[in-house]
């Protein structure tokens, strides 16, 4: 290498839909990353020992937009066709349930995935941004959810900069050898592993000058991946220096999050927890172990603990457990939702998490998409799967289970749901078997009603008092489902109470009539659900 800029070339781009070829599977990435201070360009070298699961006479690989200096099979090298986003080999001298080991070294500019540039203060950084298929911009991968595999790396970054990854730091930074891969800079090595594994998505590494502050330790003796004589968890945060104050009060309670969701949901899965500030396009992103935020909000001095307790809750529920489709994102958004708003329920009491769940309702039924189911096949471009439906409408999905189910059935459910699935790879029908197995429920009609089809419930409510002998009478319910045809009329367990006088009623007709006595005539209006377990519309 000559240390000079390579010009990018274009092999395709990221597909709106999914492809996965489940031929092969990836088990271990080992990557070599050469970054600089001022250059746009990369090098990098990667190692992946794979599995052939069935004859499948064909390697692929995803990847995009940069130049690939070669590519190598258990040593050899290998002719190979690169176009449309896909390196392919002949593979058909590896028998099934065989390994072998690919090797692709390449260079170039990123298109997208690896963002290089001027941070909010000014000064260059580096910080992958994957979600949902961008792997594929900088490193040659199954770029698939369903796909994990554990990751080691090396990255030979300036020598002024820190560097982040997932997993566990393995080395005290040394200077980079001269012969290294990428910009000839001054530049120190960095090593990390990830020992349990990961989606290619979760993938990542950040660079930049960067402060690190520790909030504590966590999970100790429940965290297995953790490399720590200890068995803790370290919590930190990584933050510009110009934004460490700032940053203080967004991350301070972070280790008190990390017991929470441990004791509530399982043992912590990863080997630590870093909190970043990055250029990431979202507000924050769950990568495993290494969860990077926005620069911009971090700067501005915003308490983002709201963000913080989602990304957190996403190292459980997306990034141990992590949907197989996206269509069945519900199952990283929705629950990191939910249980995000359920540590300010045990941190701050039940009226904050009431007002969190109020807000996410109000999201509902200003949605866009309330029209479309939760899991939604016919949605082909995944970034517009980022919306209400997997956000607050699939916590709110969690938030009637527990209401069906009570507390001590719904948590020993999702106990189990992650001990089964930790490290795997999930379709909502996965999840809903393990609430059966524990409750010993059918719960058919209520996956279908809320995950497979569109809308919510929109109730109105009348009453009628038919006197009887003395202060004694009848109370004539009529409650009527008035949402839209193409909405479902929804099966709903619900109550209507009067003051402390409450009465358990199953709604699951378009016009549905109740009738109750009473001692003396009710001096107010009954309330539908006013403990608020129900996602609707009173109107």
């Amino acid at each position: 290498m000559n240390g000079q800029e390579p010009a990018p070339i274009k092999a395709g781009v990221a597909p709106k839909e999914q492809e996965y070829a489940i031929g092969i599977n990836a088990l271990h990435y080992n990557v070599e990353i050469g970054i600089g201070d001022t250059e746009k360009w990369i090098e990098g070298h990667v190692s992946i020992r794979m599995k052939v699961e069935n004859d499948f006479p064909l390697m692929e690989l995803d990847f995009s937009g940069l130049e690939v200096l070669g590519v190598a099979i258990n040593g050899s090298t290998v002719e190979y066709e690169y176009k449309s986003g896909k390196i392919k080999t002949d593979l058909s001298v590896i028998k099934p349930k065989n390994e072998f080991l690919v090797e692709v070294q390449y260079r170039g500019v990123p298109d997208d995935g690896l963002i290089i540039g001027e941070n909010i203060h000014g000064n260059q950084s580096v910080f992958v941004d994957n979600w949902p298929n961008r792997t594929r911009f900088w490193l040659p991968s199954i770029d698939h959810p369903a796909d994990k595999a554990t990751v080691s790396y090396t990255v030979h970054a300036p020598k002024d900069w820190k560097v982040v990854a997932n997993g566990y730091q393995t080395n005290i930074p040394s200077e980079t050898p001269k012969n290294a891969i990428g910009p000839k800079t001054d530049r120190l090595t960095w090593t990390w592993a990830v020992t349990v594994p990961i989606s290619s998505y979760n993938m990542v590494i950040g660079a930049a000058d960067m402060e690190i502050r520790t909030v504590g330790l966590a999970a100790c003796g429940d965290s297995p991946a953790s490399q720590r004589v200890d068995g803790c968890v370290e919590v930190t945060y990584w933050v510009y220096p110009e934004d460490v104050e700032k940053a203080a009060p967004s991350f301070g309670r972070g280790a008190e999050m990390v017991d929470y969701f441990t004791n509530t949901i399982g043992a912590f899965p990863f080997e630590k927890l870093a909190n970043v500030q990055s250029s990431t396009r979202f507000g924050g992103m769950e990568n495993a172990s290494a969860i990077f935020y926005s620069e911009k909000a971090i700067s501005s001095g915003r308490n983002i603990e709201g963000t913080v307790s989602h990304e957190i809750a996403h190292q459980w529920f997306g990034d141990a457990v992590t949907e197989s489709d996206w269509h069945h994102l519900w199952l990283s958004e929705g629950f990191a939702t939910y249980f995000g708003a359920l540590f300010f329920e045990y941190a701050d009491g039940a009226e904050d998490f009431r007002k969190r769940m109020e807000n996410s309702r109000q999201r509902i039924l200003k949605s866009k998409v309330s029209n479309r189911p939760i899991v939604d096949p016919e949605e082909k471009d995944l970034f517009k799967l980022l919306n209400s439906n997997n956000y607050p409408k699939g916590g709110w999905v969690l938030h009637m289970l527990r209401g069906i189910l009570g507390d001590e059935l719904f948590f020993k459910g999702i106990k189990a749901y992650y001990s089964q699935f930790t490290h795997q790879a999930v379709l909502t029908d996965d999840f809903q078997r393990s609430m059966e197995a524990v409750s010993g429920r059918s719960l058919d009609w209520f996956f279908d009603q809320w995950t497979l089809q569109p809308g919510f419930p929109q109730l109105s409510y009348e009453e009628n008092w038919q006197a009887k002998s003395g202060t004694k009478g009848i109370l004539t319910v009529t409650i009527w489902q008035t949402q839209k045809k193409e909405w479902p009329i929804f099966k709903i367990p619900t109550e209507v109470c009067w003051s402390d006088d409450c009465r358990s009623v199953s709604i699951d007709k378009r016009k549905h009539v109740f009738q109750f006595e009473f001692d003396e005539k009710p001096n107010k209006m009954g309330m539908i659900d006013p403990n608020g377990w129900v996602l609707k519309e009173i109107q």
